[in-house]
């Protein structure tokens, strides 16, 4: 609701500040001024510096298991408001509809509302606290979070200390996620915000590349109507969107996506004008519908937009 949009967003505005000054630098999700590429050019940093031993630590479903009254306890720590406690607290505790079921929440923060994300920083600041207490790297981004060590017994050391305190506060490690390995070696990487770091490398997740695809053929099958142009005029904002999140990858990852995305437009056209030769074979679609064509129509090719952003910088 919109109004409850509205009431969240006050909340945040007063309460933001006061945790702002307790948060620290490893710490880059959902906070002003930082962002994705702050915390991916932090990694990069690390590893240059010798830091290739990497914990890659996963929660079990984070949002959905933050403990209530822990979460609370923490929040009171630092508000004395009675009216603004109470608010926080009906809203953790709205009513769930799912079809006929209907149930009142004793975990979790709902995913996608306003207060959200800051909720989830705050119950996770004491776990930052204790990592760097302890002289650890780490960098984390909401729940996902990598801890960067020189040698493999301090990694180790690290994963220890993380599951006692996961244990403490009532959350849980994905075990098959979690894992220790060496950045610089085949197999041993890691995935953090998108990317796969292996190998002294870094690249765009699979997981990524195939969601970024299936969100094209969506937008793209062959039985879509309205004009090329207007196809591409609505395939844009999301073509740009994924390179933002994106751009610091290697760029055969972009020749191949634009590819792709051309390879989807060129199947409808055919479809559409069905261009056959006198064989009755279907026309070369490359040789019909060239580059050229589409970049005149404007689709976003992030190719280009790769190259301009490497001349910026």
């Amino acid at each position: 609701m919109v109004k409850d949009r509205i009431v969240q967003t006050a909340i945040k505005m007063v309460i933001e500040p006061i945790f702002e000054k307790e948060f620290l630098d490893m710490s880059y999700g959902f906070r002003p001024n930082r962002g994705c590429k702050d915390a991916l050019r932090e990694v990069d940093h690390l590893l240059k510096d010798g830091y290739t031993w990497v914990v890659d630590a996963d929660f079990k479903s984070y949002f959905d298991t933050i403990p209530h009254d822990k979460l609370m306890t923490l929040v009171e720590h630092h508000i004395s408001d009675g009216i603004l406690l109470n608010l926080i607290v009906k809203y953790l505790k709205q009513n769930i509809v799912d079809g006929l079921k209907q149930w009142t929440p004793e975990k979790g923060t709902p995913q996608g509302a306003v207060l959200s994300p800051l909720l989830a920083n705050i119950y996770l600041h004491p776990l930052d606290v204790m990592l760097t207490n302890l002289g650890l790297k780490v960098v984390r981004y909401a729940d996902d979070f990598v801890i960067l060590s020189k040698n493999e017994q301090e990694a180790m050391m690290a994963l220890e200390q993380v599951k006692q305190w996961v244990k403490k506060v009532n959350l849980e490690l994905h075990p098959d996620k979690t894992h220790i390995g060496n950045a610089l070696i085949k197999g041993q990487g890691f995935e953090f915000l998108g990317y796969r770091f292996e190998a002294g490398k870094r690249f765009v997740r699979k997981k990524s590349i195939k969601s970024f695809r299936d969100k094209v053929r969506a937008k793209t099958k062959h039985s879509r109507s309205g004009s090329m142009e207007e196809i591409i005029t609505d395939l844009n904002p999301m073509l740009r969107g994924w390179f933002e999140c994106l751009k610091h990858a290697y760029k055969t990852t972009f020749n191949g996506n634009d590819g792709f995305v051309r390879r989807r437009l060129r199947a409808i056209l055919l479809r559409r004008n069905k261009k056959k030769n006198c064989f009755g074979i279907t026309i070369n679609a490359h040789r019909l519908y060239q580059n050229i064509y589409f970049a005149k129509l404007g689709l976003f090719t992030s190719d280009e937009a790769w190259v301009l952003a490497c001349q910026s910088r």
